[in-house]
């Protein structure tokens, strides 16, 4: 059990969707971002789980992106920052709500057994428009992002069924130990600190995308 890790840390709610087209500031989206619990035990599979599907893959998708957490602990929060008492699992478009495992525990590159799945921490998310539309927010990203309670993307090392009430095991840490957290802060409100930006590019698991940002960071900075 690695520093700062939950005693316990566990599956409350799988949560899937396929895209729908909704009217979101006088136009037609696609979108896969209401996402609803499902009963049972679902597979994840390398691209997403059973029953879900991502509808603008330059944005969502792909290996590095398979899955979304977001931790249960921040429902709470953010209900009382909102004044809202409505919210349900999936609200933040997660394909999985987990407790004991936040943007401070889980580092880039740890990786976990979740139900019959492993799976590695790839990168934080980052919130766009929809995330605005389902909140009923035009600013929400822009809080969503400056609270740091981002939640953070899955690659699947190997498929399996996850359910709820399933544990979440820690199998492995990169060494590096740079936290969800700490890398958003990096990229989004620490763009001088250039040493951690090299620490960033030294984590195998760092998704594509990031790695890239970090990349053009000290390139500029020659």
């Amino acid at each position: 059990m690695g520093p700062g890790r939950a005693l316990v840390m566990k599956v409350l709610s799988v949560n899937v969707s396929k895209p729908q087209v909704v009217e979101i500031d006088g136009k037609m989206v696609s979108t896969g971002i209401f996402k609803r619990p499902v009963d049972g035990s679902i597979m994840l599979r390398e691209l997403d789980f059973d029953g879900d599907e991502q509808a603008d893959l330059r944005a969502h998708g792909g290996p590095h992106r398979a899955a979304y957490v977001y931790p249960s602990e921040h429902y709470g929060y953010w209900q009382t920052e909102l004044g809202r008492d409505d919210f349900t699992f999936g609200l933040f478009g997660e394909n999985l709500t987990l407790e004991g495992l936040t943007e401070d525990n889980a580092h880039i590159g740890d990786e976990f057994k979740i139900g019959a799945a492993t799976v590695v921490v790839t990168q934080p998310r980052v919130p766009c428009f929809k995330l605005a539309h389902v909140i009923g927010l035009p600013e929400f990203p822009k809080q969503f992002l400056g609270s740091g309670r981002t939640g953070f993307y899955l690659r699947v090392v190997e498929e399996g069924a996850v359910s709820a009430g399933d544990t979440v095991e820690l199998m492995s840490s990169d060494p590096e130990a740079m936290s969800v957290r700490e890398v958003c802060n990096l990229l989004y409100f620490d763009q001088k600190n250039l040493d951690d930006a090299r620490r960033a590019l030294k984590i195998p698991a760092l998704s594509p995308g990031w790695r890239c940002s970090f990349k053009a960071r000290l390139a500029k900075s020659g």
